[in-house]
């Protein structure tokens, strides 16, 4: 009997299915572990594959008082933050060059930062000559009254005359402490450039001593806080980058860092006394190649004459 039933246990278990493996067991916290380090890589992935890329082109229509009715509708193109290298802000540079082609702006201007000072060593030289790549793919942006630039810290702080230089062998006309009218339709507006001021090279009267009292001025300085001073000298419009506007947003907290100058109007459109300022979030990147919540950008502005102060 015992033999019996030891074989229809054995023809019992033939019968049976096979085991199937048990399914995977894992804990709520080590489900919130791994959700929490795939959401901190994909934003990782994004903040510097995806978003350093992906340029956002500002439309700003602004109305100056003293702007001539002759000249409704000029456009510029403004540009600012490059911070050349070849493997990172290349990229979003050579994008810009079609893209500000097809809106053939009256004017392009650049507002400073087309170098890095070097995070690591000291050869400022070396950082200095990244400017002639930076420019020769700059020089492929065109426009009926061309392209304008100022010096930015970083460029003051490697080789100033390095980073001229190259711009102006490339036919980019920097100005430092320097007013140039532009001239259309028979009338005219003045554009000034302000040397940087953190270096404290910036000499506003000199700057402004050729331009006439009663006609327009657009100034470029590099840093946007500076419109405090400038708001006390004739000048209507202020372009200005340096922030980067904060180029790392986390919701509902200020920008992480903010440099010197570039804390108080730190990006977008502002009203300061009688002067209009407008801050560029830049195009490149410095210190760590990511942005988020804050693409690279070339903001269009269209100028229009204003009755009112």
């Amino acid at each position: 009997m015992l033999h019996m039933a030891r074989l229809a246990d054995s023809l019992s278990d033939r019968t049976k299915p096979p085991n199937r493996l048990a399914p995977l067991s894992i804990s709520r916290r080590k489900f919130l572990k791994l959700a929490a380090a795939t959401a901190t890589v994909a934003l990782g992935v994004d903040a510097t594959v995806w978003a350093p890329n992906q340029l956002s082109v500002v439309r700003k229509d602004i109305a100056l008082r003293r702007w001539p009715a002759r000249l409704e509708g000029f456009t510029i193109a403004l540009l600012s933050d490059f911070h050349f290298d070849p493997y990172f802000s290349v990229h979003p540079i050579e994008a810009c060059i079609s893209i500000v082609n097809g809106l053939s702006p009256d004017l392009i201007v650049l507002t400073g930062d087309f170098v890095s000072i070097p995070q690591f060593g000291n050869d400022k030289e070396k950082a200095a000559s990244a400017a002639e790549p930076c420019a020769d793919l700059l020089r492929q942006m065109q426009a009926k009254h061309g392209l304008w630039a100022v010096m930015g810290n970083h460029d003051y702080y490697t080789n100033p005359r390095v980073v001229t230089n190259a711009l102006q062998a490339r036919g980019i006309k920097v100005l430092a402490n320097q007013s140039s009218p532009i001239e259309q339709e028979g009338a005219r507006f003045w554009l000034a450039g302000l040397n940087d001021v953190v270096s404290g090279t910036a000499d506003m009267d000199e700057t402004l001593h050729s331009v006439p009292e009663s006609e327009a001025t657009i100034l470029l300085a590099h840093e946007p806080d500076c419109a405090d001073d400038v708001a006390r000298y004739r000048v209507d419009l202020q372009l200005s980058g340096h922030s980067h506007g904060g180029q790392v947003r986390l919701p509902l907290v200020p920008p992480l860092f903010l440099p010197k100058l570039g804390r108080k109007y730190v990006w977008g459109l502002y009203r300061v006394g009688p002067l209009t300022l407008y801050t560029n979030a830049g195009i490149g990147t410095v210190v760590l190649p990511i942005r988020l919540n804050c693409p690279p950008e070339i903001t269009v502005l269209t100028l229009r004459s204003s009755p009112s102060s």
